[in-house]
């Protein structure tokens, strides 16, 4: 895919110093994710090259590594702090580590541009999450019916299930390790959080499901969100 010089809406995902003076960053755009060259990292536009924050950008070039030939804010910085900015940067190496590049995903964009100032505004992490997961399975072709089993059979409120990460939810007789309650998978379809036990079972499904395409390496931001300073208490 060739990128005509034209703005085009982008937010930065990764960027690491590149050379002497130039920094290789990863964008996430409506037309895919995409990695380009930095030039002149320490001037106007690397103050704006950080996560979270709304920007406008030029394109340049037909290999798959580009050059930015222009770089602005556009919007509102998402200013995420504390857990907020540990999720925001789990969402960036989701992303990183399984959108493939230059693979258009307008929508998938749009859920992210959405999601991250409810991050900065305080609002429940967890439900945040499990929707821009679930998206993204979806967005890839790995997602699933939470209401129907493999064999089309409607998931019962009393039955067990586990998840086969490549068909769908398979009944089982007997409680078992991984094992999801029916209630608990439609009240997920239903994106009802208020239900018992739906939030922590539905972060079980999803790593589960996201587990067979992460490649079997950890995700450092959640290493680091597990090894986060506890606030001094006096």
């Amino acid at each position: 895919m060739s990128f005509a010089p034209v703005p085009r809406p982008a937010f930065v995902l990764h960027s690491r110093p590149y050379k002497e003076t130039s920094a290789l960053v990863d964008f996430l755009t409506p037309e895919g994710r995409l990695r380009a060259v930095l030039r002149g990292a320490r001037g106007k536009a690397g103050a704006v090259a950080r996560p979270f924050i709304p920007l406008e950008a030029e394109f340049r070039g037909r290999s798959e590594l580009k050059t930015v030939g222009r770089l602005e804010a556009a919007g509102i910085p998402n200013l995420l702090a504390a857990d907020a900015l540990f999720s925001g940067l789990y969402l960036n190496e989701l992303l990183i580590r399984l959108l493939p590049a230059e693979d258009p995903h307008p929508e998938l964009f749009e859920h992210y541009r959405a999601t991250l100032p409810l991050l900065a505004a305080g609002r429940p992490l967890e439900p945040l999450l499990r929707a821009f997961e679930w998206r993204l399975l979806d967005e890839l072709g790995y997602g699933f019916s939470l209401d129907t089993d493999i064999v089309g059979q409607s998931v019962a409120p009393d039955g067990l299930y586990r998840l086969l990460p490549d068909a769908g939810l398979e009944p089982v007789a007997d409680l078992q390790p991984g094992i999801f309650h029916g209630a608990d998978l439609l009240a997920m379809s239903q994106a009802d959080w208020s239900a018992p036990g739906a939030l922590a079972a539905a972060k079980r499904l999803m790593r589960q499901a996201l587990a067979p395409h992460l490649g079997g390496r950890p995700l450092v931001s959640r290493e680091l969100f597990m090894n986060r300073k506890e606030p001094t208490r006096d």
